[in-house]
């Protein structure tokens, strides 16, 4: 069983046809998805998508949506997780994270308020015994500064995914240092993305799980040029090109595919242990 770690199937694109597109996962083998919501306006759909597919949910603020998601959004996000905790199909707090791609490091206004943000939803899951699902987007050392703060106190994270990662060896093996597995996807699949390709080959095994971020960051024989989005042409990731995304992490660490899925799918029951009891069901 292939297990998608990162899926926003609660997404818009997926409206029109979210059944037909879970029946394309199973079929291709994936069996297990994991939808996290981005702000509190999206907690229901993230949990009514995983109720939908039978698989699981993370409720979380994403970095990009902390001025949208209004002054309350921790409230909100304390609320929630006092709601569901119980819920077995609750696996993780994300997508949290910080994001110094899209806003400006001179923001400082946007960059604080991502900061806070992250910092608060790091104590939650501290309270509420959850790993986190992070974006880690030319953040990865800001990340880590709050999660060594924490386990420095005595208030340590348990785990999670670094999910897209995109960042140095080292910066990876501090994360890893810290209980978390790495997330790849549709990135990797490009020739060019040499980064990426070889952490993918280098990491320790036991280190890296796979996702789809779909309907974002498709795979290189999804990707639509440039030239051809500003003629209104467009293409959708889904959680059914997994399997395939997972052929080029066998390549490139020389494993068979089935290795390929088994191993991570070990990896991800690590990172978010209440899949552990849902799969055993």
């Amino acid at each position: 069983m292939w297990i998608d770690t990162h899926c926003h199937l609660d997404a818009p694109e997926f409206d029109a046809d979210r059944q037909a597109v879970i029946e394309r996962a199973s079929q291709a083998g994936v069996g297990m998805i994991v939808v996290p919501a981005v702000m509190p306006s999206t907690f229901e759909a993230a949990r009514q998508a995983a109720l939908q597919c039978h698989g699981t949910y993370a409720l979380g603020i994403h970095p990009l949506f902390v001025k949208q998601a209004g002054d309350d959004a921790i409230d909100q996000l304390r609320a929630a997780l006092q709601q569901h905790h119980a819920d077995p199909r609750l696996v993780a707090i994300g997508e949290i994270g910080l994001d110094h791609f899209a806003l400006s490091l001179k923001d400082e206004a946007s960059n604080a308020l991502q900061d806070r943000i992250y910092a608060a939803q790091l104590a939650l899951a501290v309270e509420f015994e959850l790993p986190v699902i992070v974006h880690v987007r030319r953040s990865a050392d800001d990340l880590l500064k709050h999660l060594r703060r924490l386990k420095q106190q005595g208030k340590a994270i348990q785990g999670g995914i670094a999910h897209a990662f995109n960042g140095s060896a080292q910066q990876a093996q501090a994360f890893i240092d810290l209980g978390f597995k790495l997330g790849f996807g549709g990135a990797m699949t490009f020739d060019r993305a040499l980064q990426i390709r070889r952490l993918a080959a280098d990491l320790p095994g036991d280190a890296i799980v796979l996702e789809t971020d779909a309907p974002d960051i498709p795979p290189h024989w999804l990707y639509v040029l440039e030239k051809d989005r500003a003629k209104g042409i467009s293409s959708r990731n889904e959680p059914a090109e997994l399997p395939r995304i997972a052929q080029t992490l066998a390549a490139l660490r020389g494993w068979s595919l089935e290795q390929a899925r088994d191993l991570t799918t070990a990896n991800a029951l690590q990172a978010l242990p209440r899949l552990q009891t849902l799969i055993r069901a």
